[in-house]
This record gives structure tokens, C-alpha cells and sequence, in this order.
């Protein structure tokens, strides 16, 4: 019986790609705090969303990690290092071991400490040649959660999120679904009774031409690759003059949530 959930990380835990009534991003980690409000007699229970888009794994620690530290809720959220790991020339082995340090701070602090591995980006234009270093950092997040007895959010075998579907049109966030299907398997890591599978088969649609796969790529190539490469040029961060969530309401997600549905 979880009475306080504090998540940290970057735009994964924000959730980015799935936007709300007012545009504000609503998310797995926000999705997961429902589920676990469920949980508890109405109005007991305290969840704070730390996320921000676009930060490294530094950043995490040095801004969300105290937040996190002095809340000292029963569980905190734990998913950083991927922005680190895209990143050209970084070493996995040398992120993973600020991850563990972090989670050491975490686990002193808090009751349980969530931790999520990094998703297969084999079928991810922009991401698909990093799945061998990808596949390093997880092996290192299991050992380190084994060594602290954290649960395991393990996204690299979530294979609903290997759809199309899974995905914002900008194809590195989750869609609404995707997100949705996270906060599902979040549950299940924590060995709770989920109200779906987060696995559960897509609807079949119907087959598409070359024709518009390869539209869809050129639009895609233009509105999101370019302005990413951009921003990483100029050394920018989408998350640079955007502020964290803060405490939330469980009852104000589930609104927000079936005013989109």
C-alpha cells in the first residue's frame, strides 16, 4: 500500500507525446499515480512529478534528486541516463556508474526505488544503430537494481511499444497509448493487479502503399529530425525554460485524462 510516489527523470516521466486538455503533458508516471491512488482511501495518498524534458543525467541528480530525498516518499521513480546514452562518444559503463550512485542516495531514502531499462530502438530511424549501447546501459540498470533490490520497469521487453502506434509523430515519445501501456507494466513490476494488459494486441489496420510511409517520413524528417539536430547543434535543450510538474492531484489526472480519452 504505496501513500507517497515521487517520480524523477527527464521527458519519458514528464510524458511528453501525451498531451492533456490544456497541452500540458500528462504521462505514464502521472497514469501509475492513478493507479496507485486506487489503492488508498480517497485523498490519502501524495504524488509528485519531478521530470523535466531533455535533462541529463546530472542535471537529475543535481535539481530532482534532493526534492526527492527530503519528500522521503514509499516510492520513487527512477528513469535517467538515456539522453546521456544518445549522446555521440559517451560510454555506458561511466553513465551507469552515476546511475548507481544515485540510486544508492535514492534507496537510503526512500521505501522502494523503481528503475526502468531503455526501450528497443530497433525499429527508431534516429536511434536504431545506438540498440547494441542501449542494451549495455539496461544490462548494467538489472545489475544495479539487483545489487539495491530495486523493481525493475522493463521497457526493452515491452513488445506492444515495438508498434507504430506506440509512438508521437515526432517517433523518439510515447503516444497517449504508449504511455498508457507503461504505466500498465509499472503496476505489474510492482506486482499489482493492473486493469489491462499492457501487452494486449493492437487493432488491425488497414495495409499502407510505399507511397505514404515514404510521405509520412519526409514530413517527419522535416517537422522533428531537423529542428532535433538543430538543437543539439546549438547546444539547447527542449527543456530549458520548462519547469516540473510539482505535487498533483490524482483526482485532477483522472479528469484530464477521460477529458481526452
Amino acid at each position: 500500500m504505496i501513500g507517497s510516489y515521487v517520480a524523477v527523470g527527464d521527458s519519458f516521466t514528464e510524458g511528453v507525446g501525451d498531451p492533456g486538455p490544456d497541452g500540458a503533458f500528462v504521462g505514464w508516471a502521472d497514469r501509475f499515480a492513478v493507479l496507485l491512488a486506487d489503492r488508498r482511501p480517497e485523498g490519502d495518498f501524495q504524488y509528485t512529478n519531478l521530470a523535466v524534458r531533455g535533462k541529463l543525467l546530472d542535471q537529475i541528480v543535481a535539481d530532482q534528486l534532493p526534492k526527492a530525498v527530503e519528500l522521503a516518499p514509499d516510492l520513487v521513480s527512477f528513469c535517467a541516463g538515456g539522453n546521456d546514452i544518445i549522446r555521440p562518444g559517451t560510454d555506458p559503463d561511466e553513465v551507469a556508474e552515476r546511475f548507481e550512485r544515485a540510486v544508492a542516495r535514492l534507496t537510503e531514502a526512500a521505501g522502494t526505488v523503481l528503475v526502468a531499462t531503455g526501450f528497443d530502438t530497433r525499429g527508431v530511424p534516429v536511434l536504431k544503430h545506438l540498440r547494441g549501447k542501449i542494451a549495455t546501459y539496461n544490462g548494467h540498470v538489472r545489475a544495479i537494481a539487483d545489487r539495491y533490490g530495486c523493481p525493475v520497469l522493463d521497457l526493452w521487453s515491452l513488445k506492444s511499444v515495438q508498434e507504430r502506434r506506440a509512438w508521437d509523430n515526432d517517433r523518439l515519445h510515447l503516444s497517449p497509448e504508449g504511455h498508457t501501456r507503461v504505466a500498465l507494466r509499472a503496476g505489474q513490476a510492482l506486482g499489482l493487479d493492473v486493469p489491462a494488459d499492457p501487452e494486449q494486441p493492437w487493432p488491425p489496420l488497414p495495409p499502407r502503399g510505399t507511397l505514404d510511409i515514404r510521405r509520412d517520413d519526409v514530413h517527419w524528417a522535416r517537422e522533428y529530425l531537423v529542428p532535433w539536430i538543430g538543437r543539439r547543434l546549438r547546444g539547447e535543450s527542449s527543456g530549458d525554460h520548462v519547469t516540473a510538474k510539482g505535487t498533483l492531484s490524482p483526482d485532477d489526472i483522472k479528469m484530464r485524462i477521460a477529458s481526452v480519452a
